[in-house]
């Protein structure tokens, strides 16, 4: 069985998705610190016609310390929740596919969520649906396990009984390979792929969210998105 494992991010570019659907299991680090520096966990990439258009959620952490990923609020001062809306609906106003998912994130952004990891659940489950991706998602923090690092990922991979642990190539150097093999897992990578497709606004952009592709390709987006195999 394979298992690989993610932080969930803030609509993660394809490559996310595709490791996804490459696995049988995918555990959503939910437990693990909150990044203290940028995170793809708040913000993404999407394009218009000055070309990337960052989009970034405010949370709560001055003076706040250690956090885990489940526990960071949002911070609903100001409107940038309307903004958000209005940046996105400007930049794809010409999209094919944009009217599809515009209820979803009107709802998305009228909700009040009070974590970012609910926000981002949110949107994760809404993608993987549009996808029709059904591996299982479990949560870190209902395994209770209390291993940092590459002990992390080996437990994970123990508790729900898989040999394989399926990482992003990048990761590779950061994980204990001898750690992995005394415990009989195997470590497998996926290489970055950066699909290429039909895009808005001039020159190709790579590794946007995958609402770019989603609101470009519709229906072909998972086709596009594993289209470039190892």
């Amino acid at each position: 069985m394979i298992v690989s494992a993610f932080r969930p991010y803030f609509f993660p570019y394809p490559g996310y998705f595709r490791r996804i659907l490459s696995s049988d299991v995918c555990v959503i680090l939910d437990d693990v610190q909150f990044p203290r520096g940028p995170t793809w966990i708040t913000r993404n990439r999407f394009k218009n016609d000055q070309g990337t258009l960052w989009l970034r959620v405010p949370v709560w952490k001055k003076g706040l310390g250690f956090q885990v990923i489940r526990d960071v609020r949002i911070c609903h001062e100001g409107t940038w929740p309307r903004k958000h809306l209005a940046s996105l609906n400007t930049a794809y106003l010409h999209a094919p596919y944009l009217s599809e998912h515009k209820s979803f994130l009107e709802t998305l952004y009228v909700e009040h969520y009070d974590t970012i990891f609910d926000m981002n659940m949110e949107g994760l489950n809404y993608v993987l649906g549009c996808l029709d991706i059904r591996t299982p998602l479990v949560l870190c923090s209902e395994l209770g396990i209390h291993e940092k690092g590459s002990g992390l990922l080996v437990e994970i991979c123990r508790r729900l009984g898989a040999d394989r642990y399926l990482g992003q190539v990048s990761s590779e150097r950061h994980l204990d390979r001898e750690l992995f093999e005394h415990s009989g897992i195997e470590l497998c990578f996926m290489k970055r792929h950066s699909p290429v497709y039909p895009q808005l606004w001039g020159d190709f952009l790579a590794d946007l969210s995958i609402l770019d592709l989603l609101f470009t390709c519709g229906p072909m987006t998972r086709e596009i998105m594993m289209g470039f195999d190892d």
